[in-house]
C-alpha cells in the first residue's frame, strides 16, 4: 500500500480552510452594493476607520487571489498530480511515494543495498518535477501563489494597524469587530464561541452608529441586511 501523499504547511492550510469556509460569506459581501464601502474620507478624524477602509480592500484582494490560487492548482494536481515518485521495494512487498529529495535521503541514506531503488527514485521524481514546472509556466501557477501570499501579507500588516490604532467613532469600533469576525470566523453562521456573541454586538453596534449618524457609513451594516433577509423568509 502505497504512503500517504505530499503535506501541506499549517499556516497555508489554515488559510486556505479559513477560506473555503467564508466562500458564500464573501461571495454575499462581493455582490452586496455595500462591498465597494465609500472610499476613506481623508478628512475623516478615525484613523480605525481609514484603516478599516485599506484593510476591506486588502481582504477582498487576498480572497481573489486565493481562489485563482486554488484553481490553478486544482487544474496542475488533476492534469499533473504533485511531483512524486512511486518506488517498489521488493524486500517489504509493497510500494512507497517520496515527494522530496529530502524524502529521498531519508529513506534510503546511503546504505549500498538501496542505491540502484534511490536512482530509480531521483530519476522518477526529477522527471515529475520537470512536467509539474513545465504546466506551472503555462497556467501560473506560481505566480498566483506569490500574488496570494503577498495579498496576504499586506492584508495582516493592515488588520494588525487597525487593531492598534484608537478608534474615535462607533463606526471605527464597528470597523474593528468587523474585521476580527471575517478573519476569524470559519461562516457567516459559525456557532462556536466567541462569534454568536461577537456578531450580535457588531450588530447592535451598527443600529447605534446609524441612528446616531444615518447618512455616514458603518463597517457591518451588511450583517444587518442580511439578518432582514433571513427574517422575511
Amino acid at each position: 500500500m502505497a504512503d500517504s501523499e505530499i503535506s501541506t504547511s499549517l499556516s497555508t492550510v489554515t488559510r486556505r480552510m479559513l477560506l473555503a469556509g467564508t466562500t458564500l460569506m464573501a461571495a454575499a459581501w462581493t455582490t452586496n452594493p455595500l462591498r465597494r464601502s465609500p472610499a476613506a474620507n481623508s478628512g475623516d478624524p478615525d484613523v480605525a476607520l481609514q484603516l478599516w477602509h485599506e484593510w476591506n480592500d486588502a481582504h477582498l484582494r487576498t480572497y481573489e487571489a486565493c481562489c485563482k490560487q486554488q484553481k490553478l492548482e486544482t487544474r496542475l494536481v488533476e492534469t499533473i498530480g504533485f511531483p512524486r515518485a512511486e518506488v517498489d521495494l521488493p524486500d517489504e512487498g509493497r510500494s512507497i511515494f517520496v515527494h522530496t529529495r529530502d524524502q529521498i535521503e531519508e529513506t534510503f541514506g546511503d546504505d549500498p543495498a538501496m542505491a540502484a531503488t534511490r536512482a530509480i527514485a531521483e530519476v522518477k521524481l526529477t522527471a515529475h518535477q520537470a512536467c509539474w514546472d513545465a504546466a506551472d509556466g503555462e497556467l501560473g501557477y506560481s505566480v498566483a501563489k506569490e500574488t496570494e501570499e503577498a495579498a496576504a501579507f499586506r492584508e495582516q500588516q493592515l488588520v494588525d494597524a487597525l487593531m492598534s490604532a484608537s478608534a474615535t467613532s462607533l463606526a471605527g469600533v464597528a470597523g474593528k469587530l468587523d474585521a476580527i469576525l471575517r478573519e476569524g470566523e470559519s461562516s457567516a453562521e459559525c456557532p462556536e464561541f466567541p462569534w454568536p456573541f461577537l456578531r450580535s454586538a457588531l450588530v447592535d453596534l451598527v443600529r447605534i452608529a446609524q441612528k446616531a449618524q444615518a447618512d455616514r457609513f458603518v463597517p457591518g451594516s451588511d450583517r444587518i441586511a442580511l439578518l432582514s433577509g433571513r427574517s422575511d423568509r
